[in-house]
């Protein structure tokens, strides 16, 4: 049975992405600028609306998954998609980065593969608009005792919690890991996906991960607080190693009780989306390496910096260059 550096459980979602002027915004009653969550036929309307369309595979741990095996790591990806042409389209594309697809498209149903449609104005901004499709069904039937029991490392993404399987395949998913020797973590990934199951996701980090990446805003809901310290402290009192990411004041990490700050190069981003995802591929790339706390903040600083100087989710350097230039490796 095949050893992995990292697996990552989370949304399979192909992005499609076009380039478009606000009129066509405007005319489609798409909201600028952010992300929304929509149906089926609307989705299909919007997808047919579209001139151009580039498409890549994406979802938020599976753009971290792709960025850590860039890197060197050896990752695979577990998600759900089905056997139609998106599906298919995803599987391969997440097999060409070399990542383990260990999941074949699913035969069954009526639920498609999910997609975000993405719409990029020419001042940069993107407004997605997102069907989840099948892969919020994702559940432990898809989850492989034997993969998630060889992982040395497992990454659950937030979002997926917001389902009852979900919840239960993450639960046996980072005990599997965990039994094999391995360390399991999540993405918060949402402040609201929070508020709706707090009890559930403290419980999880307290009794079944050894790290946990959250943002400040995602933190202080965990504990219902303002505070962000007070929610950093809080966290690690329940967590072996707590990674707080602060968009320009850098990213705050504590492990068994030490904590490190480390500072972040201001850049003026071309297009913000995967930030996170990559930060937290440079970040556990050293956490698999066995580099220090600091040194694997730096490798996420660095993976963020340099995805959010183009139009995408995914680097477009060899950020293993970039490390050995700042002395990293």
């Amino acid at each position: 049975m095949k050893t992995y550096d990292l697996v990552g459980i989370g949304n399979a979602v192909v992005d499609v992405i076009t380039q478009t002027d606000d009129n066509f915004l405007a005319n489609m009653g798409i909201e600028k600028g952010i992300m929304q969550l929509i149906e089926q036929d609307r989705g299909e309307v919007l997808y047919g609306a579209m001139n151009e369309r580039v498409q890549t595979p994406g979802g938020s741990v599976a753009n971290t998954i792709a960025g850590a095996g860039a890197l060197g790591l050896e990752t695979a990806f577990i998600g759900r998609v089905r056997n139609d042409a998106l599906g298919e389209f995803y599987a391969s594309a997440m097999a060409d980065h070399g990542i383990d697809f260990v999941n074949p498209p699913v035969a069954d149903g009526e639920t498609p593969t999910s997609r975000s449609m993405i719409f990029v104005t020419p001042d940069g901004e993107r407004s997605m608009n997102t069907y989840l499709g099948i892969s919020t069904g994702l559940s432990s039937a898809d989850v492989s005792a034997d993969v998630a029991g060889n992982a040395k490392m497992m990454f659950l993404e937030g979002y997926l919690f917001d389902q009852d399987a979900g919840k239960t395949a993450f639960r046996e998913a980072a005990r599997a890991t965990t039994a094999g020797g391995g360390m399991a973590g999540i993405a918060i990934s949402d402040p609201f996906c929070v508020e709706r199951h707090r009890a559930d996701f403290l419980s999880l980090i307290k009794n079944d991960l050894g790290y946990v990446i959250g943002n400040e805003a995602e933190l202080k809901s965990l504990f219902e607080t303002d505070d962000f310290e007070a929610a950093l402290s809080k966290t690690a009192d329940i967590c072996p190693i707590v990674v707080a990411t602060r968009s320009g004041k850098g990213v705050s990490l504590i492990k068994d009780g030490t904590r490190v700050d480390v500072p972040v190069k201001a850049v003026t981003p071309v297009d913000a989306t995967g930030a996170g995802d990559q930060f937290a591929a440079g970040f556990l790339f050293g956490l698999a390496k066995g580099y220090d706390l600091e040194v694997c903040g730096r490798m996420g600083n660095l993976c963020a910096g340099e995805v959010i100087s183009h139009i995408g989710p995914r680097p477009q350097r060899d950020m293993r260059e970039a490390f050995k230039n700042e002395g990293l490796l």
